[in-house]
Order: C-alpha cells, then structure tokens, then sequence
C-alpha cells in the first residue's frame, strides 16, 4: 500500500505562484513516477505534470514554461508561477508503479486564482 499526503493548495492573484508538495510513504516501488493532475468544476480530470524516479519530466503545454516539478527521493513539489484565473482546480497527486493496479491518488488540493 502506497499512501499520499498533500499540501500547498491556496488562493492567490493572478500573476501569483503557489508551491504544492506531496509525499509517498508506504509499500514505494523503486521504479515509480510520481505527478499532479487538476479538476476544475465540471470539467473532466486532466494531466499537469510527472516526474520518474530516473528523473525525466512531463508538461502538459499550458503549464510549460510557468509550472516546474521537482522530486527528492519520495516527495514531489510543483512550483507554480504566473497563475491564471485558467489554473484553478483541485489538484490531486498521483503515484504509478509497474505493479498491478498501482495507480494512487490524494484526496486533493484546491488552487483558486482570481483578483
């Protein structure tokens, strides 16, 4: 069993950043990727970015060059700068190993962006 805390979620202007964190803690397969994916109301869960233990890196191209993800050993962070009103969601944290099934999630964490 993999569990996942999450924090950093808040309310910022537009033009802001914000910096969420997650930790794995648990049963950690040593050959994992770990990432954030958002949740705006009445949109369907979409992909922000994912980092793998080797340490290559993933963007969805509305957060490239504003979002950065970092990782050390089983906590990830996800820097984010130059928020728009576009970027609020719940932003949840995903953990994937090659085991069956092992695809996990937090409970969430809301960004709201607004003036």
């Amino acid at each position: 069993q993999v569990q996942l805390v999450e924090s950093g979620g808040g309310s910022v202007q537009p033009g802001g950043s914000l910096r969420l964190s997650c930790t794995a803690s648990g049963s950690i397969f040593g050959d994992n990727f770990m990432g954030w994916y958002r949740q705006a109301p009445g949109k369907q869960r979409e992909f922000v970015a994912r980092i793998y233990t080797s340490g290559g890196i993933r963007y969805d191209d509305s957060v490239k060059g504003r979002f950065t993800i970092s990782r050390d050993l089983n906590t990830i962070s996800l820097q984010m700068n130059s928020l728009k009103p576009e970027d609020t969601a719940v932003y949840y944290c995903n953990y994937w190993d090659r085991r069956p099934g092992v695809d996990l999630w937090g409970n969430g964490t809301l960004v709201t962006v607004s003036s």
